[in-house]
């Protein structure tokens, strides 16, 4: 399977479309997203598809700070167990390396990290927010549902943000200005390299009157104990490199296996171990490509196989109809334009 989010991050999702006066149903299926998906938290749902429904409510229903709007509905529970980690550091700088280590948890497509000011202020540090694009498409009303639900906890957990100098985002303005200031409460760039919150360093040191080591450390203990981080999987790497070169090159395990240093049956054997195997990750691949392109692009059918690794376009619309139950044709209309 492609990249997943935790169902959690829809919580709210329901009766904010009702509310702008659409059909969370509609919008679900549409998408190949379970309704169960709204109602069981610790489900998993393909991250793309959950990133393109946000933006086709946005779209479909006039609503362009749908993500702002989501974010408001939501606060640090939605991570289910890493909350309980977070909640119990002791600082801020305790808080987010405990967010950074297992925020896998909640997607592995998802990262958050301390990084140097983009603005070389020395007292300045950003703390960011992003989607590894290798496995998903950018989405930006998923990236405001996300930085907001990050400046939304960081203010819970701390009292104030009195020390957030500026907000930066990857993509241009989809709502007035003032609508992102008014959340923020501080001048929010656009164009950026990537979408951070820029606060002062002394942030990091901030105490939290909840913190409790005891707490803390059953929880870490707990989530080191029952998740493996993806980064650590042999799968994940050959996941990455069939992506890079599908359709490109001929996907072979030995050729997958010579880019990973090592011999094929230790490839093998690795997979193995992860009970999975190479074909399977292939065809995975392969249908998350076809649907990526089908979904995010007007590239011709015929292209849209070629890329994803299929012999020809009926290769092609024969899998969607597997997968989806309908042609490449419809999957598209549906997505781009709406049912």
């Amino acid at each position: 399977m492609g990249a997943m989010i935790r169902g959690a991050s829809l919580r709210g999702f329901a009766a904010l479309v009702e509310q702008l006066g659409g059909d969370p149903g509609e919008f679900l299926a549409r998408f190949a997203i379970p309704a169960e998906a709204l109602t069981s938290e610790e489900g998993l749902i393909p991250i793309t598809g959950h990133d393109l429904m946000l933006d086709a409510v946005a779209r479909d229903l006039g609503c362009p700070d749908f993500g702002l709007r989501l974010a408001d509905d939501q606060d640090l529970s939605i991570l289910g167990r890493l909350a309980v980690a977070i909640q119990a550091s002791s600082t801020v700088a305790e808080a987010l390396e405990c967010a950074s280590r297992f925020l896998f948890v909640h997607s592995p497509a998802l990262s958050i990290a301390v990084e140097a000011d983009p603005r070389g202020r020395r007292e300045v540090v950003a703390l960011t927010y992003r989607k590894d694009l290798r496995e998903s498409p950018y989405s930006p009303q998923a990236m405001e549902l996300g930085l907001g639900l990050f400046h939304r906890v960081a203010v819970a957990l701390v009292g104030s943000l009195s020390g957030l100098r500026s907000v930066e985002l990857p993509h241009q303005p989809l709502s007035p200005v003032a609508r992102y200031t008014e959340f923020f409460g501080a001048q929010v760039r656009f164009g950026c390299p990537s979408a951070a919150l820029r606060v002062e360093r002394r942030v990091l040191d901030e105490e939290f009157r909840g913190a409790d080591a005891a707490i803390r450390r059953l929880a870490v203990d707990y989530l080191a104990g029952h998740h493996t981080d993806p980064e650590g999987l042999t799968a994940t790497h050959v996941r990455r490199a069939l992506t890079a070169s599908v359709g490109t090159t001929p996907p072979v395990l030995a050729h997958i296996a010579r880019l990973l240093r090592m011999h094929p049956r230790t490839l093998q054997r690795r997979l193995a171990a992860e009970s999975t195997g190479f074909e399977e990750i292939l065809q995975d691949v392969r249908r998350d490509l076809a649907l990526r392109y089908l979904t995010t692009t007007d590239l011709p059918l015929g292209q849209v196989a070629a890329m994803a690794g299929f012999a020809d376009q009926s290769a092609l619309s024969h899998a969607v109809r597997r997968w989806r139950g309908t042609s490449p044709g419809e999957v598209r209309r549906r997505t781009r334009g709406g049912a």
